[in-house]
């Protein structure tokens, strides 16, 4: 009889009773799940540099951009739900290979899943691999455009804990022109003031959302990041404050181009990485306030026409109020 007890509790260990095997599946899908903090926001906010400093907790890790959640959820909406199908989705995407993950294990997890029923049980599996590979306990998202998707992440992953990065839109406009982005001073007051209006909607509809000035994590990381720990469960780690020290190696991930997609046009695998070169280095006070001494007052006074009352509801110094 013991014999018997014990062969099968080693079925179970090895998950080679099927019908056992869905019932752990259940039982673990039911489990509280601990807070998985999504980084969002409009680009070039410092949403990089929050996950450069994150990832570099001993428990956490977060992968370069997925963008997949909204077309893993129109997929079941349209009835797709086999292994196979859903995996391309994943695959499929154009930044794949910044994840390391090996398609052919990634295929074979989702097999083990059949029947794939929900939306969560794919990409669930996706981070868990990521994790995995990365020897962390927990993960995370940091995908900016993931910002007005906030209520369709949260019906599928309640344990997403939404944090929005904003930072002066005239020191959005400034970085993004020094990326070549070929965006006028109005059009990048629009949609600044578009993307935070925009994602402050939806987050009324979602119960975990807070946000971070992009200026308080440069001029006091550690009173931020104790912050954000503290909203996401996270005991605090002194060593997110040497995230510059392995920055350069997390980023390599991203060391090959990125076709163009649409109208998503393609990246070259060093363009990508000067993106965010200034992560290899301690925050700098300096890249915050730069409209001060880098804006001409006709570019201030096109900003402040299309973004000024949005910059006065944050608390952002008016170009008009300097001495």
């Amino acid at each position: 009889m013991r014999r018997e007890r014990e062969r099968r509790q080693e079925l179970i260990a090895n998950e080679k009773i099927p019908y056992l095997r869905r019932r752990r599946r259940t039982l673990e899908r039911n489990l509280p799940k601990p807070p998985a903090p999504f980084v969002i926001g409009m680009t070039r906010s410092g949403t990089t540099l929050l996950r450069l400093m994150l990832d570099s907790h001993p428990e956490l890790t977060i992968p370069p951009e997925t963008h997949f959640i909204p077309d893993v959820i129109k997929a079941f909406k349209e009835g797709t739900n086999s292994p196979d199908e859903l995996a391309e989705i994943f695959i499929g995407s154009r930044r794949w290979d910044d994840f390391g993950i090996s398609e052919r294990k990634f295929r074979r997890e989702l097999h083990k899943l059949r029947p794939v029923v929900r939306p969560e049980v794919p990409v669930r599996t996706f981070y868990r691999l990521y994790a995995k590979g990365q020897g962390k306990t927990r993960w995370g998202d940091k995908t900016p455009g993931y910002a007005t998707k906030v209520r369709r992440i949260n019906r599928i992953l309640p344990e997403a804990h939404f944090i929005h990065m904003i930072r002066d839109g005239r020191d959005v406009a400034l970085s993004l022109r020094d990326r070549d982005a070929g965006l006028t001073t109005e059009q990048v007051a629009r949609r600044w003031r578009h993307r935070i209006n925009r994602t402050r909607r939806a987050a009324k509809h979602v119960p975990e959302y807070f946000e971070v000035r992009y200026e308080d994590l440069v001029a006091e990381p550690e009173k931020t990041l104790r912050g954000i720990c503290e909203r996401i469960e996270l005991e605090w780690s002194p060593l997110m404050l040497d995230y510059h020290q392995t920055a350069s190696e997390r980023l390599e991930e991203m060391a090959q181009p990125l076709e163009a997609e649409g109208e998503k046009r393609g990246l070259s695998a060093e363009s990508r990485l000067d993106a965010h070169a200034l992560t290899s280095e301690p925050p700098r006070t300096d890249r915050a306030g730069r409209w001060r001494r880098e804006m001409t007052p006709e570019e201030l006074e096109i900003f402040e026409e299309h973004a000024g009352e949005l910059l006065a509801e944050l608390g952002y110094e008016a170009a008009g109020s300097r001495t």
